[in-house]
């Protein structure tokens, strides 16, 4: 019997005394035992076609959650249309030295400096190749620190996990590798691309490869990275990343940590990118939204904004996992009251 949607807020709340790596570590060894509680909801007026893929319902679990996919069948029963795993590397790395994550609770925000810390591209792809293929998982890949040949290793982990998930993330916006951010560079995310696009269609073909970009891009950047997704039928973008910017009214002692910042004080930069991206690329390129999403009036702006799906993680911290069915439950009341049958018809609504 799983546990209870009210029990596990409760434990969500009981965690949030000890520090925050512990925190993430014990919610992961509690979904991994089987302790998360396990929804069954009906969604079809919030189901979603995207990059040939039928997600069951919009709101899916960011990237640096499961880093290491213990618990993604598990995350999955909380509700979830889908989940991304990781980020991982080609090769084991620790990440950078502790402490690394910081709540700002007056702020509703967390900043990482975690630094790609993950088991590794064996150790990760036995666990998926291990689990019950239900629901749809994707995987976040990202670089070794020491890698002579980043895109090489972006390469690596498409044809080490060709055939176990069901979408590929490019992550080059991590602000915790020093240099990675540097890939979104056009020439050389050009490459890139075509490297990984190639090495999908070689041992992954169909599979969608989604690239994911930082919040704190030039103009000429956006541009490119616009340019870039249209010329290689890129599948997607996921907008945005942790941002380094910190605004001054940031209230929270730990306010000025290096890392990148989450949550709350990412919802209106990362959505006013989303925005601008859809007007850019419009139905070209399916956006996803992702940052600072804490309830259902925040989904439904992404979707406005213009994205096809929705993702969170932030807000798990400090509302627990019933913030899932009160985001699921309550959207349709918006849809209703906008005139929309389906989420598909708001998605770009306020940037059309």
């Amino acid at each position: 019997m799983r546990t209870p949607v009210w029990l596990a807020e409760l434990g969500a709340k009981v965690l949030g005394a000890v520090d925050a790596e512990t925190a993430h570590y014990l919610t992961i060894r509690m979904l991994k035992d089987g302790w998360g509680p396990k929804v069954s909801l009906e969604t079809p007026h919030l189901a979603m076609e995207v990059a040939g893929l039928s997600f069951p319902n919009i709101l899916g679990l960011a990237a640096g959650f499961d880093k290491n996919a213990e618990a993604a069948d598990a995350a999955l029963d909380l509700g979830f249309g889908f989940v991304e795993v990781g980020a991982v590397t080609p090769r084991p790395q620790e990440g950078n030295p502790r402490p690394r994550v910081f709540r700002l609770r007056a702020d509703a925000g967390v900043i990482n400096r975690y630094g790609f810390n993950n088991d590794g591209l064996e150790v990760v792809a036995a666990r998926l190749k291990a689990r019950e293929r239900k629901g749809i998982v994707g995987v976040n890949l990202g670089a070794n620190k020491d890698s002579e040949d980043r895109a090489e290793d972006y390469v690596t982990g498409v044809r080490g996990l060709a055939g176990l998930v069901d979408f590929f993330t490019v992550n080059i916006s991590s602000p915790n590798t020093p240099g990675l951010r540097a890939l979104q560079g056009k020439s050389t995310l050009e490459e890139l691309m075509r490297r990984v696009l190639t090495a999908r269609d070689d041992a992954a073909p169909g599979t969608p490869v989604f690239l994911k970009i930082a919040p704190d891009l030039a103009d000429e950047d956006k541009a490119d990275i616009a340019d870039i997704a249209r010329a290689t039928a890129l599948d997607g973008l996921i907008i945005s990343n942790t941002t380094i910017t910190r605004a001054p009214n940031l209230r929270s002692a730990k306010a000025e940590e290096k890392g990148g910042l989450s949550g709350k004080p990412l919802f209106a930069m990362s959505t006013a990118l989303l925005k601008e991206f859809y007007g850019t690329v419009g139905a070209e390129v399916p956006l996803i939204g992702v940052g600072g999403v804490s309830s259902a009036r925040d989904a439904y702006e992404k979707i406005l904004a213009g994205a096809s799906l929705v993702q969170l993680y932030t807000a798990l911290v400090y509302e627990g996992p019933g913030l899932l069915l009160r985001i699921l439950n309550e959207l349709p009341s918006y849809l209703d009251a906008d005139g929309f049958q389906t989420i598909a018809e708001a998605v770009g609504a306020a940037a059309r």
